[in-house]
């Protein structure tokens, strides 16, 4: 039976200097770690790209404690077009939304709401902030949301599937988490045809090592779709992964690494702000 634990969602980004300042400035979070890799990842980690490419972690707590977002920027490529799969991240931090007016950074009042409000990255990507204080030790970011075209669809394959429990459902929504709510995925139906363009991401969980051939026969078994098969990233100087890709029926990308690697891999690096601005200093493709 499948259980994971909710790693982080991917964003390619354009701006890396733009998008590093929105995250660590007006969101408040911490660059946890960045790798600079010379080829293409072998699961598409940075896309349909064959270049030069990094990621940057990206948090409010350390990546053994919580749900972050990984940031991926492919050298040359200034921005990416947008689709409709994705709905947003929601984030609850009365301190983010008090930073955000006084950064003078836009924003939009959600109608309804006791002073939640929506701003969007750089990227486009929506963030919608709840005007809420976080409990000591809890993670700000409460979950993700992906639009899908047939609601019933979505929970079949994604709670049917791949297990994850459904926490609450209504006729066009419903949340799905495999740790009780600690960080979880709202599907939204929408009335239009998903569109992922060229912006995409993914979604990663950690499971044991042992239980990834298992979830590589279910899907094989039930003629879902599968990306990559199972396969071994390395990362230059930290340990290597080995992971699955699935997609679910909207094409939405899953990522199931094995836990082990994982914990070595993501350990806090305290250089890696300090990396990531050098490389964004001396980037030739970026606007300084």
């Amino acid at each position: 039976m499948i259980s994971g634990r909710a790693l982080h969602h991917v964003f390619k980004i354009g701006n890396r200097k733009a998008t590093m300042d929105f995250y660590r400035n007006i969101l408040k979070m911490k660059v946890l770690r960045h790798e600079e890799f010379t080829e293409t990842c072998a699961a598409q980690c940075n896309g349909p790209y064959d270049n030069r490419w990094s990621k940057t972690m990206v948090g409010y707590m350390h990546e053994h404690q919580s749900f972050v977002l990984e940031l991926t920027y492919n050298y040359g490529v200034k921005e990416y077009k947008l689709g409709n799969e994705f709905g947003g991240v929601v984030i609850k931090s009365s301190d983010v939304i008090e930073n955000v007016k006084a950064k003078n950074y836009p924003f939009e009042n959600i109608a309804g709401s006791n002073g939640d409000i929506l701003i969007r990255a750089p990227d486009g990507f929506k963030f919608f902030i709840f005007n809420q204080k976080v409990a000591d030790g809890a993670d700000p970011m409460c979950y993700i949301i992906y639009n899908v075209s047939n609601l019933d669809n979505s929970i079949k394959y994604w709670n049917g599937l791949l297990n994850m429990s459904i926490l609450r459902q209504d006729n066009k929504k419903a949340l799905l988490s495999y740790n009780g709510g600690k960080f979880g995925i709202e599907f939204t139906q929408i009335d239009e045809p998903i569109n992922r363009a060229d912006a995409f991401g993914r979604i990663a969980f950690a499971v044991p090592l042992a239980l990834q051939p298992s979830i590589d026969e279910l899907i094989q078994k039930n003629k879902r779709t599968i990306l990559t098969p199972l396969v071994v990233l390395d990362t230059p100087g930290k340990a290597s992964v080995r992971v699955i890709i699935l997609a679910d029926p909207d094409g939405h990308e899953i990522c199931f690494v094995d836990e082990e690697g994982f914990t070595q891999l993501s350990e806090y690096d305290d250089k890696s702000e300090a990396d990531l601005d050098k490389y964004i200093k001396k980037d030739p493709f970026q606007d300084q």
